[in-house]
């Protein structure tokens, strides 16, 4: 993968190879379905390390006690083998505090904003695709940020972690997804902010694009054949 590029990039394409354009105007195909990331790249990560210290901040918390306990609970918590409330008992609430968990929850939330310009980019391609996400998110925080935000407007399909139980980069995500569809790695777009995520979506031959900037998504998404 060279690194000034933004997509991957061989000689040529096939459904066990990452979706490429040549660099000297090879074939493309036709996509159908585009996949989205939501946190990072529809909005604004729902509790990211970011996230999290602002939590540690304002209630004060042990910030070492609390990543030990987040880094035991995240992967049931985004699996959605347990609640938010569980999570909270493990990571938050398992000593007496001064502050409520209603209050904790409410923080959370709060920190929930929308990427504008990457959502009316997606926004303008609903219509001319089938959409959907496959993102790593728990059930309570996905579901408030579905509604709030007004993703499933944009959205048919939400292959969100806390729903199949399975988080991003495993390959079995990105199958689910293409299974869902019905359609060819190489008829599907993939949009995400991190390498590890976006690499393993075009080993299994999705057009995969690393998201740096509306600017930059726009010029590969029509690089890949979706006008905007």
């Amino acid at each position: 993968m060279a690194a000034s590029n933004h997509f991957l990039s061989k000689a040529s394409f096939s459904s066990k190879q990452a979706c490429i354009i040549d660099r000297i105007g090879g074939p493309v195909p036709e996509i159908r379905a585009l996949f989205w990331d939501v946190g990072g790249v529809l909005l604004t990560n729902a509790w990211d390390h970011e996230e999290r210290n602002l939590a540690i901040d304002a209630f004060h918390l042990d910030k070492d006690e609390f990543e030990k306990r987040h880094k035991e609970s995240v992967q049931p918590f985004e699996e959605g083998r347990i609640s938010l409330d569980e999570y909270l008992q493990r990571s938050v609430f398992y000593q007496p505090r001064t502050f409520q968990p209603e209050e904790f929850k409410q923080l959370i939330l709060s920190l929930s904003k929308p990427k504008s310009d990457v959502l009316e980019i997606a926004r303008r391609l609903r219509g001319k695709f089938l959409m959907g996400t496959i993102n790593n998110e728990s059930r309570e925080l996905n579901q408030y940020r579905i509604k709030t935000f007004g993703l499933a407007e944009c959205f048919s399909l939400f292959v969100s972690s806390c729903f199949v139980g399975i988080r991003k980069p495993d390959e079995r995500i990105y199958r689910m997804a293409l299974d869902f569809v019905q359609r060819a790695p190489e008829e599907c777009g993939f949009i995400d902010d991190r390498p590890v995520n976006v690499e393993a979506a075009a080993k299994l031959g999705l057009c995969a694009i690393l998201l740096r900037s509306p600017s930059q998504l726009k010029s590969d998404l029509q690089k890949f054949g979706v006008a905007i």
